[in-house]
C-alpha cells in the first residue's frame, strides 16, 4: 500500500472517530423530553367503571425522577390560567418503567365512575405533564394529550 494511501484511510480513521465521540458525547447530553403521548377515555356504562389512561416516553440522560399527570377540562381556570409547576406539585404520579438506555414508558389510569362522569363537564379536556429529570431538570406538557368526555 504506498504511503498516501496509507495516510488517507489514517485520516479518515480519525476523522471517523471524532465524529463517533461527538455523537456519543451529544447523544449523553439529550435534554428531559416527552414522546407518544396518548390518552383515551373509556365512558362508565351501566355497573362497570370507565377508565382514563394515559401513557407518554420520557427520555432523560440523567435519568428520570418522577412524572405527574393532570387531566384538565378545556373550559376550566386552567385554559385563562396556565398550569404551572407549582400547580402540578401535588398531583397524582404515572407509574414508569424503564423502555432503554435514557427512557422510560410512564402510565397512568384512574377509575372513573358514574357518579364521577355525570358530576364531571362533558366535552374536550386535555392532559398535563410534568417530568422532572434525577438532576433536577424539569419539562411541563399542559396538552400532551387530549380526549373527549360525552
Amino acid at each position: 500500500m504506498s504511503r498516501r494511501i496509507a495516510l488517507s484511510v489514517a485520516a479518515g480513521v480519525v476523522v471517523l472517530g471524532g465524529a463517533g465521540t461527538f455523537a456519543l458525547a451529544y447523544a449523553g447530553e439529550q435534554p428531559l423530553a416527552l414522546a407518544h403521548s396518548t390518552a383515551r377515555y373509556t365512558a362508565p356504562d351501566g355497573d362497570r367503571d370507565g377508565s382514563l389512561t394515559f401513557a407518554t416516553e420520557v427520555t432523560a440522560s440523567s435519568g428520570v425522577k418522577s412524572v405527574k399527570v393532570l387531566a384538565w377540562p378545556e373550559n376550566s381556570s386552567f385554559a385563562k390560567k396556565e398550569l404551572t409547576t407549582k400547580d402540578m406539585a401535588a398531583v397524582e404520579s404515572a407509574v414508569c418503567k424503564p423502555s432503554g438506555e435514557d427512557t422510560v414508558r410512564c402510565t397512568y389510569t384512574a377509575k372513573v365512575t358514574g357518579s364521577d362522569a355525570e358530576s364531571s363537564p362533558h366535552g374536550v379536556w386535555h392532559v398535563a405533564v410534568l417530568a422532572t429529570a434525577q438532576d433536577g431538570t424539569t419539562t411541563l406538557d399542559t396538552k400532551a394529550a387530549g380526549f373527549t368526555v360525552r
